[in-house]
């Protein structure tokens, strides 16, 4: 087991953390469990606003989501949608917008960004400065699907070449 100093902690933010964020910390999950180094990784998602959050309990992944997620053969069981905090910040290494507003609203609960932690997840593919658009609007999980698979590769990729050199 690796020390705590070694692990590479994630967070997947977008608006309710009940499409894309969920996605991509499940994608996230199956990708670095089938490289082998799942016990490097933290991985987790939640969102800028608490509008799926309801006494305090969050609401589970939307159904097309799920449903996505499981046509690829990942499970999303038990997930329920959270609202980001400040100690988030000092918690993650990364936090991985999925739009350019969750960035701003990210910044702005987090107090700023003095670490340079806070980017688009697309940042990590050959499209840097694109957006994960939202399929609660577009109805179009599967673009969805799509982009966050590219976005979690690339960033695998890139945090082998500069974090975990020995995978």
């Amino acid at each position: 087991m690796n020390s705590d100093q070694d692990m590479i902690r994630i967070l997947f933010i977008c608006w309710g953390n009940i499409c894309r964020s969920p996605m991509a910390e499940f994608i996230m999950k199956d990708l670095v469990q089938k490289a082998g180094c799942s016990d490097r990784f933290e991985i987790a998602s939640g969102a800028t606003s608490d509008e799926e959050v309801w006494n305090g309990v969050g609401n589970p992944v939307y159904p097309p989501a799920q449903k996505i997620l499981e046509e690829h053969g990942i499970s999303c069981a038990g997930k329920r949608a959270r609202q980001i905090t400040k100690a988030d910040y000092d918690l993650y290494d990364l936090l991985l917008c999925m739009e350019r507003i969750n960035v701003r609203y990210t910044r702005q609960i987090m107090g700023g960004d003095p670490e340079q932690k806070i980017h688009l997840l697309l940042d990590y593919t050959d499209r840097q400065g694109q957006e994960v658009a939202d399929p609660w609007y577009t109805r179009d999980f599967e673009s969805a699907w799509n982009d966050i698979l590219e976005g979690c590769q690339g960033l695998l990729t890139t945090l082998q070449e500069t974090k975990i050199p020995e995978y």
